[in-house]
C-alpha cells in the first residue's frame, strides 16, 4: 500500500514539474514512451515464465520434483528444523527452493507465501520467528543455478549470450546467502 502511494506522489511531482517548467509534452512523451517500453518488457518476459512454469508444473507431475525434495530435504532440515516435522510445509518449502534455483522468483513466490502461512499456523504467533526470517533471506537472496528471469531480459535486449553471466550470478548468489544467513544467525542470537 505504501509503495502505491510512492509511487502515485512521485507520478503527480513529475506532472507538476513538467506543468511549472512549461515542458508539459516532453513529459507526455516520456510517459508514452515509457507505457510502451513497460507493455514490451512484460510481454519478452511473459514467454520464458510460461515456459519455466509449465516446466516446474511437468516436474511436479513427473515425480521428478518430489524426488528433487527428497534430495533437498536434508539441507532445508538443518535450516528449517520446525518445520521439517510437517510434511506438506516441507514439501512447499522445497518447492520454493526449486523455483529459486532455477531462477523463476515470480513461480516461487505463491510457495514462499503459503510456506509462511503454514509456519505462522504451526507457532501461533504472528510475529516472525527465526525460521520465517531464513525463509526470506532465502527468498531474497535466492542460490540461482540458473538465472532464467535475467536471461530473458538480455535475450530480449539483443545480447548474443544472454547465459554468458552465470558464473558471476553463481558467486554473488552464494555470497548473498552465506552473508543473509550470517546475519539472521546473529540477529536471532542478539534479540535472546
Amino acid at each position: 500500500m505504501a509503495m502505491s502511494w510512492i509511487w502515485t506522489g512521485m507520478l503527480l511531482l513529475a506532472i507538476l514539474c513538467g506543468v511549472g517548467s512549461g515542458q508539459m509534452e516532453v513529459v507526455s512523451a516520456a510517459v508514452l514512451e515509457g507505457a510502451s517500453q513497460g507493455v514490451e518488457l512484460s510481454l519478452s518476459l511473459a514467454g520464458p515464465l510460461c515456459l519455466w512454469s509449465g516446466f516446474a508444473a511437468v516436474m511436479e507431475h513427473s515425480g521428478l520434483s518430489a524426488g528433487l525434495t527428497r534430495l533437498l530435504r536434508p539441507l532445508l532440515r538443518r535450516l528449517f528444523p520446525k518445520t521439517a516435522e510437517d510434511a506438506q510445509t516441507m514439501g512447499s518449502l522445497c518447492g520454493n527452493f526449486t523455483a529459486n534455483l532455477l531462477g523463476l522468483g515470480n513461480a516461487a513466490t505463491p510457495l514462499g507465501i503459503e510456506t509462511v502461512q503454514r509456519m505462522r499456523a504451526a507457532s501461533g504467533t504472528d510475529t516472525a520467528t527465526d525460521e520465517m526470517c531464513r525463509l526470506v533471506v532465502l527468498n531474497t537472496a535466492s542460490i540461482q543455478l540458473i538465472s532464467t528471469t535475467v536471461a530473458a531480459l538480455r535475450a530480449g535486449m539483443g545480447a548474443a549470450h544472454p547465459f554468458a553471466i552465470l558464473p558471476a550470478v553463481w558467486v554473488t548468489s552464494l555470497l548473498s546467502v552465506t552473508a543473509g544467513l550470517a546475519a539472521a544467525k546473529g540477529f536471532s542470537l542478539w534479540r535472546r
